[in-house]
């Protein structure tokens, strides 16, 4: 007597409805139903410098830390003193003032007169 293999039909089948599968919109339970802006990080300020070179900053900690974004990366910097508003890790060296920022990041980059704008994204 000879079987015939009822599973490479299933297979078959299920294979072909694979991309079907592609349109089908599942709910995230992880994601918040908004999608984020793109190049824009949340609750931080934008500062545009001479040169129109740009970069965010998140101040986070109670003013204890400023997180600096660069379009590729991000880095973390401490407050140099309490009463101040120097920021840095390592050479890069962050200086905010009310209206007037400068960055230096050793001799790779420096980023002079730079000004806060006045919308800053908040979620």
């Amino acid at each position: 007597m000879i079987k015939k293999n009822r599973q490479v039909p299933l297979i078959l089948v299920l294979l072909l409805s694979l991309p079907a599968c592609s349109s089908l919109s599942f709910n995230n339970p992880f994601g918040s139903g908004q999608k984020a802006q793109a190049g824009v990080p949340q609750n931080a300020t934008e500062y545009i410098c001479e040169g129109d070179k740009r970069f965010y900053v998140r101040i986070l900690n109670q003013g204890a830390d400023a997180w600096l974004i660069y379009p590729q990366h991000e880095v973390n910097l401490a407050k140099v003193n309490a009463t101040g508003s120097r920021y840095a890790s390592g050479a890069i060296t962050l200086e905010l003032d009310n209206d007037n920022a400068s960055l230096n990041d050793g001799e790779k980059i420096a980023y002079t007169s730079c000004k806060p704008q006045l919308t800053t994204v908040k979620k």
